[in-house]
C-alpha cells in the first residue's frame, strides 16, 4: 500500500510508505515517527529504505517506546582541497620554534629507554 507523494521522489515515497501507520502516534509530533513492532516486521524493506536516506524512527512494542532506529553517520573520509583552504584561512600562524619546544616539554625523554633504569 504504496502512497504516493507527488513529487515522484523515491525517498519520499519510502517515508511515506513507514509512516503510513504512525500518524496516529505522540511520537510524531516530535519529528520522530514512532512505529510498532509488527511494522517494522511486516515492511521492514521499506523502513529500512528510508533510515537509509536519512529518516529516523522510534519503535514501540504495546504502546511503550523499546528503541530507536536512526541513520549511522558516515564519516568523510578526505575534505575537498578547496573546504580546507577555506577553513584555514582563519587559522592562527603556528610558531614551529615553539611548537617543538612544546612538544619535548610534553615528551618523556626516559620512556624511549626502558633498558638503561
Amino acid at each position: 500500500m504504496q502512497r504516493s507523494s507527488g513529487c515522484g521522489c523515491r525517498t519520499r515515497a519510502l517515508v511515506s510508505v513507514a509512516l503510513d501507520s504512525t500518524r496516529c502516534y505522540p511520537g510524531y509530533v516530535s519529528g520522530q515517527p514512532e512505529i510498532t513492532q509488527r511494522d517494522l516486521r511486516n515492511k521492514s524493506r521499506e523502513i529500512m529504505d528510508a533510515v537509509e536516506h536519512g529518516q529516523s524512527f522510534t519503535v514501540t512494542r504495546d504502546g511503550y517506546r523499546i528503541g530507536e532506529l536512526i541513520p549511522l553517520r558516515r564519516r568523510r573520509r578526505l575534505v575537498p582541497r578547496q573546504e580546507f583552504i577555506a577553513m584555514s584561512r582563519n587559522a592562527p600562524a603556528v610558531d614551529l620554534e615553539a611548537f617543538r619546544a612544546d612538544q619535548d616539554a610534553a615528551l618523556d625523554h626516559e620512556a624511549g629507554r626502558p633498558y638503561e633504569r
